[in-house]
This record gives structure tokens, C-alpha cells and sequence, in this order.
């Protein structure tokens, strides 16, 4: 399947990655690390089912869509480059340091794509309804879900063709601080 993963990254590597993902040396080995520790068959890719075996994911709610957006465009193995890149969506914006991983638009199209599960580049009434059906579970009606939904599509839903485009999505997130709110504090 895939070579056996070394141990040890290689200077030049770590600088490619650093360049590209904006991560300093120092975290690129921490999530290194923490990549190894995940391949459990040392085999230096993961799977879908190795995410699904972190503790925080297997409870989220959201946990497999999240994985899915980390699995969509690499089929079923991700090596730990491709690991970085997708790591680096989550990492904080700062101007000088923005990079195409990072930037508000990736932001934006990872969390688009949480809900396109059918990657049609809209969002319909079934797909909205079940990702509130997964945030809010047996908290409220399914009544409500639904009254929540249809007002959620009829306000983003600019065109009136009954989908949210990207487009529509992006507008939706106008005066939300996405940089922020989808960020995490990577350890130095």
C-alpha cells in the first residue's frame, strides 16, 4: 500500500511544510508526532476509521463530516503532508502568514463542504436539516428543525432556487469572524 514511515522528518521537508502551511518547525514536529502516534500500523498514512479513533471526534457530533472534508479530495489515505494542509484550515489567520490553506475562502469552503455532503456545490433543504438535525439532536422538535431550516434557507438563499450556493454561503458569513471562529491553537 504505502511505504513504511520514517521517524525522523527531513530538514527540507519541514521547511517546505512550513512554507506552505504557515506552521513553524516546532509545531510541524509536534503534529508529526502526534500523525505517528495515529498510524498505529506504521504504514505513513491514516484512514478514516484512524481519525474516528480520536476520542474528541468519535463523540462529536459532527465527527464524521469533518473527517469526510479531510478524506474528500485524497481518497482513503492521508499521508502527512496532506495532513498538514488540511491541519492548516485550522490554523489562525494572520495577515502576513495567510496562506491558501488558511485564508478566509479555504475556511469557508471546508465548512461549505460539511454540508454539500453531495458535493454539488449547493446546500439543499435535506442537507441543512441534517446537519441541524446532528448539532441540536433530541434537544428540540423535529418541528422546530425543520421551521429553523426553511428560515435559514429563505434568509441565505439569495437567487430563490431553493439551494445555497457557495455564493449565497459566503454572503451568509459576511460579518461573522469565520478566521477566528474556525481556529485552533496550535502548541509551539
Amino acid at each position: 500500500m504505502g511505504p513504511s514511515v520514517s521517524r525522523t522528518l527531513d530538514q527540507s521537508e519541514v521547511d517546505e511544510i512550513a512554507q506552505e502551511t504557515g506552521f513553524s518547525s516546532k509545531q510541524i514536529y509536534r503534529l508529526y508526532n502526534r500523525f505517528a502516534a495515529l498510524d498505529k500500523t506504521n504504514v505513513g498514512y491514516l484512514r478514516r476509521h484512524d481519525f474516528l479513533l480520536i476520542p474528541e471526534l468519535a463523540i462529536n457530533p459532527l465527527g464524521d463530516r469533518i473527517v469526510n472534508e479531510f478524506f474528500k479530495d485524497s481518497q482513503e489515505e492521508l499521508n502527512f503532508r496532506q495532513f498538514m494542509r488540511k491541519l492548516a484550515r485550522f490554523r489562525k489567520v494572520r495577515p502576513s502568514q495567510s496562506t491558501e490553506f488558511n485564508s478566509r475562502d479555504a475556511k469557508l469552503r471546508f465548512l461549505f463542504g460539511m454540508y454539500d455532503l453531495d458535493m454539488d456545490n449547493k446546500i439543499s433543504r435535506n442537507e441543512l436539516l441534517g446537519m441541524l438535525q446532528m448539532m441540536v439532536g433530541a434537544n428540540i422538535t423535529v418541528e422546530q428543525i425543520n421551521n429553523i431550516g426553511d428560515r435559514t434557507l429563505a434568509e441565505a438563499d439569495l437567487d430563490g432556487d431553493g439551494y445555497i450556493s457557495y455564493d449565497d454561503f459566503v454572503k451568509a458569513f459576511d460579518n461573522v469572524d469565520i478566521e477566528q471562529k474556525m481556529s485552533i491553537r496550535f502548541l509551539e
